[in-house]
């Protein structure tokens, strides 16, 4: 329960209103942010959930005229013009400015707590059914995706169009030059080495393109006897261990722009370039993407002679704890069994396995964008928690 309001009084010669609340703590608020932030009709449009006020109409120096207490449960602000504005106490404590409460809020909306793992993976298992029937399932499983960055969905049917159910479940999928879903299976002059019997190197995939999927799907519908076994690693993980080890390696695959070329026909014809760092970084430098995929990494280089050599130095070095046995987990996919992972995070591969007369291995594949799988998952939050 939102604690009500105890006092609220207006500081730093009205720029900012302080709100004592009644459980002792408080909360300052810049009064541009409140009168940016109005909720009337005037400058808020409810159905939508959209500011109206235009920022060519704020006056970033403005000031408070009179601010008032309403029953504990919000405050009553009239500014310089005589506009009113009402904020509810609620409303205000979610949005209060301490690190605190910003931090409560950023994992509220985001939930960024990750769970890594090696070779120890305990792989998360979740009936299919369930997931499309059930909504705190499907909670469940996004959740787990988000924290852990895999999941193994069981028993859906052994043919194509699973996928697209899944999709429906959580939103729509992402199109690419793939088509809306993609068939991973043994072809004659194959346009993507996953089209082959080889073995497959660890790899994210679509580096490529500006922005690539942040979610994949893989969905077994016929198995190999023989071979043909997955393998995942966590590249955040990884990343953690190769900043620690060797922080200069880190340094350079965080900032080396890696060119990524993609050529061919399939749901149409495509030439795709694009320049990705190896590892995406954010402003604390915390991994927050692997762009790796050595198949698709281009002959051109982009980058002075003498970086060159040093850069190759580095990724060695990332692809030799990529590889090791202590940081791989292997698995062998059964028809009706649906692998989904996070693209940005988990770097996947395949054990080769024998070719013949006929498919002798099929998955078919498919992307979301963590856009839509987070826009699902706040709403099964809400939904499954009876969140406001």
């Amino acid at each position: 329960m939102t604690p009500g309001i105890q006092k609220v009084e207006a500081l730093d010669t009205g720029h900012l209103i302080r709100v004592e609340w009644e459980d002792g703590s408080e909360s300052h608020y810049p009064c541009v942010w409140l009168r940016d932030n109005c909720q009337c009709p005037r400058c808020f449009l409810h159905s939508a959930r959209a500011r109206k006020l235009v920022i060519k109409d704020l006056d970033v120096n403005i000031v408070v005229k009179e601010v008032t207490l309403a029953d504990r449960k919000k405050i009553s602000v009239t500014w310089p013009d005589e506009h009113a504005s009402e904020y509810e106490a609620e409303w205000l404590k979610k949005r209060c400015f301490s690190e605190e409460a910003r931090a409560e809020m950023q994992e509220d909306l985001f939930l960024p707590e990750r769970q890594y793992w090696g070779s120890d993976l305990q792989l998360p298992k979740i009936p299919f059914e369930e997931v499309m029937c059930n909504d705190e399932s499907t909670y469940k499983w996004l959740c787990t995706l988000k924290k852990v960055g895999i999941v193994l969905l069981t028993g859906a049917a052994p043919r194509q169009g699973e996928l697209v159910k899944l999709g429906h479940r959580i939103g729509f999928l992402r199109l690419t030059f793939y088509g809306p879903t993609w068939q991973v299976q043994d072809k004659a002059d194959a346009n993507n080495v996953a089209y082959t019997t080889g073995k497959l190197c660890f790899h994210t995939d679509y580096p490529v393109l500006q922005h690539p999927p942040g979610v994949q799907f893989l969905h077994c519908i016929k198995q190999t006897a023989a071979g043909g076994e997955s393998e995942v690693v966590d590249g955040f993980h990884i990343s953690n261990k190769l900043k620690t080890q060797n922080p200069q390696a880190y340094q350079i695959l965080s900032s080396t722009a890696v060119d990524y070329t993609d050529v061919g026909v399939d749901y149409c014809d495509f030439a795709v370039q694009c320049k990705q760092r190896i590892i995406d970084v954010d402003s604390r430098g915390q991994a927050v993407r692997i762009n790796y995929n050595n198949a698709t990494r281009d002959t051109v280089f982009d980058i002075p002679v003498e970086k060159v050599r040093p850069f190759y130095a580095a990724l060695k070095e990332f692809d030799d704890l990529l590889n090791s046995t202590e940081h791989t987990f292997t698995y062998k996919l059964k028809p009706g069994d649906i692998v989904t992972f996070d693209n940005w995070r988990v770097l996947h591969g395949r054990q080769s396995y024998e070719s013949g007369s006929e498919v002798t291995r099929h998955l078919e594949g498919a992307y979301a964008d963590w856009d839509v799988v987070m826009s699902r998952l706040r709403l099964l939050r809400k939904r499954v928690l009876n969140r406001d």
